[in-house]
């Protein structure tokens, strides 16, 4: 079937010739007619498939099938009864209790509310009542007896003017009687309702507690105890706990095999460590049931978007899927691919047992990045966002994470950033290292057959093992053809000490030697230096650059490196450090990368 539109333009023209602002009629382009007839020419229908075809016999991945020409659609709803789904919307409706306009929406309020619902379809005496209820409602009736016993008479004397008008009373007039319908739920139906009670008090002293109206509480644990709660209704729904279930005399309940849980967002308003606490419990709430105790074959699922590296830290790794953003060409619109970190994660050798520690131990930021920094060590980890504030402020306004991982392991994540796809930068040490000498670490000489000892540079980029092969590696060589990864390492520095007739090239071995000779003035500056900063400075004090460079590399024996980053930012400002040329590079290539991004893209 085949569909056009014809946008309509009316125009004229005034006494004088101007001509009126045109007005288009709809609808004006195809966009706007699918926009609001989609739905009258098109609509959703199941048909039953061949299970034995669900799987591509190769892949192992679901494949779609062509339905049989005599294919009838299921009727109606094909998973009634199959699975009850559940969602908590990212938008509770939580606002602050001193504005004058509540923007609550209706179903979504506060705990009260909440109560009031699961109180109706759970708790109600007055629905099906059972023996334990006879009490409560025996209660309610005395009360209200009282009550219009009491109205009657309050309201007696003003009754009576009344009849004194000759209304009601005469030529059949209807007379007036005041009666209450009184219910436990009234209780609930206030804004104070639920209290929070601040000291806990014994004796008389309890009678006036300390306690404030469920509206002042912060909106974290509001937020908190609404999705709890929520969860408990939900369950609770599920298997028709209290009141909700009615079955006849002569029929069994009857429960959908699947609860799914939908959760939006669940990180609002929470701070840290309660987003740990509520992920952590969340499922274990919705399992809280002795049928479900019993019974394994009802099964819940949760599944949770969010934004929070601390919720998917808590998660177990082989559980989260990652939203992979495709970019987009020019006039295509973007998409996104659901990579299923199971694949990644799911393997028991031991570059994956490590990668799930190593990222236990750390916050999950590399899921929720818009590029990754791989730092060999703790100096680069403290002065790294220094030189991306300071010298390269475009990066400072993405999301870029910095992950601490030496150039031993550093290659223990690329299964998981290739599976990301996300850009990525590796900022390491040359480590020179001697394999005549058991792989010792050497001071590193070209021409001498030394080889690198960092796993990075000899498995995964640029791949090759020989320092003199690694110092003479092009910019093109650093970069994966396949993934947007780029590997950052020392290389020749151009240097000039007294004892020089002419610039000499200096090879460092780590970042903090090449940050010394790129700031060999400023660090000749530095005022009572200690520890590993004091043998730089005196190091640099000597008289030529091959002198200077293996002063350097004894120094690092200290092994001190987190106090000297730490002495650099104590001592100088950092924002007029001269960037290491190799570290200046790896950023730059990172600024280009994520520049040409489409905007869509971003």
């Amino acid at each position: 079937m085949q569909h056009s539109t014809v946008s309509a333009i009316i125009t004229s023209t005034t006494k004088e010739g101007k001509e009126k602002p045109k007005l288009e009629l709809w609808p004006k382009t195809l966009w706007d007619f699918l926009e609001r007839r989609l739905h009258s020419f098109f609509h959703v229908s199941a048909y039953v498939l061949d299970e034995v075809k669900l799987l591509d016999p190769i892949s192992g991945v679901a494949q779609s099938q062509k339905l049989l020409p005599n294919a009838v659609p299921v009727e109606g709803d094909p998973f009634k009864g199959l699975i009850k789904v559940d969602i908590i919307n990212a938008q509770r409706g939580f606002n602050d209790p001193n504005s004058e306009k509540s923007t609550e929406p209706v179903g979504h309020g506060n705990l009260s509310s909440q109560l009031r619902e699961y109180y109706s379809k759970h708790l109600n005496p007055y629905e099906t009542p059972a023996a334990a209820d006879i009490e409560a409602l025996v209660a309610l009736e005395a009360a209200k007896a009282a009550f219009d016993s009491k109205l009657t008479s309050s309201f007696e004397i003003p009754l009576k003017e009344l009849a004194d008008l000759n209304y009601p009373g005469f030529g059949g007039n209807p007379t007036i009687k005041l009666t209450t319908k009184l219910e436990a739920i009234d209780g609930l139906n206030h804004k104070s309702a639920v209290q929070f009670e601040l000291l806990k008090l014994e004796g008389e002293s309890a009678s006036y507690p300390l306690s404030l109206p469920e509206k002042y509480n912060g909106l974290g644990y509001q937020n908190l105890i609404s999705m709890v709660f929520k969860l408990i209704r939900f369950r609770d729904e599920w298997m028709q706990v209290g009141k909700s279930a009615k079955p006849s005399a002569n029929e069994e309940p009857e429960f959908e095999p699947l609860h799914l849980v939908l959760v939006e967002e669940p990180e609002a308003h929470l701070h840290a460590q309660v987003q740990q606490v509520f992920i952590k419990k969340a499922y274990d709430v919705l399992r809280k049931n002795a049928y479900l105790e019993k019974y394994s074959h009802f099964k819940s699922q949760l599944v949770v978007s969010t934004h929070s590296n601390h919720i998917a830290h808590e998660i177990d790794f082989t559980a989260l899927r990652y939203f992979k953003r495709k970019p987009a060409a020019e006039g295509e619109v973007p998409t996104s691919t659901i990579v299923n970190l199971s694949e990644t994660f799911g393997k028991k050798d031991d570059t994956t047992k490590f990668a799930k520690r190593y990222l236990r131990s750390n916050h999950a930021d590399l899921f929720f990045a818009d590029a990754v920094i791989l730092v060999e060590g703790s100096a680069e980890r403290m002065l790294v966002p220094h030189f991306l504030r300071h010298a390269h402020k475009d990066l400072y306004s993405c999301y870029i994470a910095i992950l601490e991982i030496g150039g031993r392991h550093g290659h223990t994540l690329r299964p998981l950033l290739e599976q990301l796809g996300i850009i990525t930068l590796i900022i390491t040490d040359l480590d020179s290292v001697d394999p005549t000498k058991r792989n010792s670490s050497v001071y590193p000489v070209p021409g001498k057959g030394y080889n690198s000892g960092n796993t990075v540079l000899r498995t995964w980029l640029p791949a090759k093992k020989g320092l003199d092969e690694l110092i003479k590696v092009a910019a093109a060589g650093k970069i994966a053809n396949d993934f947007p990864f780029r590997v950052a390492y020392q290389t020749g520095i151009q240097c000039q000490f007294p004892g020089d007739e002419k610039p000499v090239t200096a090879i460092p071995y780590t970042f903090e030697v090449a940050l010394a000779l790129e700031n060999k003035v400023t660090f000749s500056t530095f005022k009572d230096p200690q520890d590993m900063m004091a043998d730089f400075q005196e190091a640099l004090k000597l008289s030529t650059t091959d002198v200077v460079n293996r002063a350097l590399y004894d120094a690092l024996k200290s092994k001190k490196k987190a106090e000297f980053a730490l002495d650099v930012l104590y001592l100088h400002d950092p924002t007029t450090l001269i960037v290491p040329e190799y570290i200046k590079e790896g950023l730059n290539w990172l600024s280009e990368q994520l520049n040409a991004r489409p905007k869509e893209a971003k």
